[in-house]
């Protein structure tokens, strides 16, 4: 049986023993005065235990239940284990809404959502970055009023939210590529999810600029194969003549080779991991080659100057650096007119190995600086072709670097020439004992 009719037909029956026991002893009117004077008292405290309760279920507390005997204290407590119970529902639903919240912060996307009259209802920080929104100050505006831009407009007007929308110059940076894409939900609600893809359109564009250019490299010179070739198919040659376009070919296909073996350097560089940090490079062998090979490029048409710090080395691929060194030097050459001066260091600059080239060359306009390691790309192409080079020499030097943690600084003046500086950090940079040879 329920507990609460229990508890009432004892209350009667404890009341029925009382007013037999009144009106055995006292008579029938004192047994009716007590029964009416204990109904009157308990319809007086339920009244009042009501009053209580109304009051607590119009403005609900947690863990303000109030006491009391019999059966509205078995009330109270039910009510306060019910409270209890739902506060804890109410304080895990919050928990996983903050977390919810936070995982869309941490997200690299922007969301915004908004209402059915697209208003906005939230956005996060991400977002307000992409479109330039504001979350507090934004709030319920209409997000067309914010984000202006025609396209936008009529892409979340036209309810055709399949395919993606490519925006440009968004946000606080105005060279920002966006890919937004709208997910309608609930009642009429919208998700507005859009994504940073400036680096890929930039890497696109460089894919695209590098295919460009090695088609117009190679180009040249296979026109210039094709064309010596029909001339010495079709036209009766002297054998001056004949070894002479010989020679050009020759040329041309070295040059050819040199652009393959340079973008297969690039292709292997790119694609292997970090080089160890154990092996000790022979940097005075380094050293030796790289003025060999500068002394036969200049051929006495420059003056050559070498000074090093012969115990001073550093961890790493020894071809690799001997590649990187070897394009700043041959650069500095190519580069510098007859009777100029090209002057190669390797010291210890606070503790760290810093390799310079410095020469008395052209120089390098402030306009060219940022974009010298871009593959293919050169200051003076006429210069660049007539002396050899295939324009990766600075991106191959750029690679290597950055495999071995070192840093490229150019600082150059237009018509005063230049000096490349490597400078290795002192995780890769080792001092072995020296020798007496140069």
């Amino acid at each position: 049986m329920n507990p609460i009719w229990t508890r009432s037909l004892i209350a009667i029956v404890l009341l029925g023993l009382l007013c037999f026991v009144a009106g055995a002893l006292a008579g029938v009117t004192a047994a009716l005065v007590l029964a009416v004077v204990v109904l009157l008292a308990q319809s007086l405290s339920g009244t009042f235990h009501k009053q209580r309760l109304w009051r607590l279920l119009d403005a609900p507390a947690y863990g303000e239940v109030p006491s009391a005997s019999g059966v509205w204290g078995e009330i109270y407590y039910r009510l306060y284990k019910l409270a209890k119970r739902w506060h804890g529902q109410v304080r895990q639903i919050e928990q996983q809404h903050a977390r919810f919240i936070q995982a869309i912060q941490a997200s690299p996307n922007g969301v915004v959502l908004l209402d059915q009259h697209d208003r906005i209802e939230w956005c996060n920080a991400i977002s307000q970055t992409h479109f330039g929104l504001d979350a507090q100050r934004d709030l319920h505006q209409h997000i067309t009023h914010l984000v202006r831009q025609p396209t936008f407009v009529r892409y979340l007007n036209a309810h055709q939210y399949d395919g993606t929308l490519v925006m440009s110059g968004m946000g606080e940076a105005r060279y920002n590529v966006l890919s937004v894409q709208v997910f309608p939900y609930g009642e009429r609600r919208k998700l507005v999810l859009s994504q940073d893809i400036t680096e890929l359109e930039r890497t696109d564009a460089m894919r695209r600029d590098f295919v460009a250019n090695v088609s117009h490299e190679l180009k040249t010179p296979l026109t210039v194969l094709s064309g010596f070739l029909e001339t010495m198919r079709e036209l009766p040659l002297g054998e001056a003549e004949r070894q002479r376009y010989l020679e050009l070919m020759a040329q041309q296909a070295a040059r050819m080779q040199h652009i393959v073996s340079d973008l297969l350097v690039l292709a292997k560089l790119e694609g292997d991991s970090r080089p160890p940090g154990e092996h000790i490079v022979d940097m005075r062998a380094v050293l030796r080659h790289l003025r060999d090979d500068a002394e036969n490029l200049s051929g006495g048409r420059h003056r050559l100057t070498f000074a090093s710090d012969l115990g001073l080395s550093v961890a790493g691929v020894e071809s690799e650096i001997l590649s990187a060194l070897g394009n700043l030097v041959t650069n500095a050459i190519r580069y510098t007119p007859d009777g100029g001066t090209i002057h190669v260091v390797w010291h210890d600059v606070m503790g760290c190995a810093v390799f310079a080239v410095s020469d008395s060359g052209l120089g390098i306009p402030a306009a060219d600086m940022s974009r010298l390691t871009e593959r293919f790309y050169r200051v003076d192409r006429s210069r660049s072709r007539d002396t050899g080079g295939t324009g990766l020499g600075l991106a191959i030097v750029k690679h290597v670097l950055q495999r071995h943690d070192a840093r490229l600084e150019i600082k150059s003046e237009e018509g005063r020439g230049s000096t490349f500086s490597v400078q290795f950090p002192v995780s890769r940079t080792v001092w072995c004992e020296a020798s007496s040879e140069d």
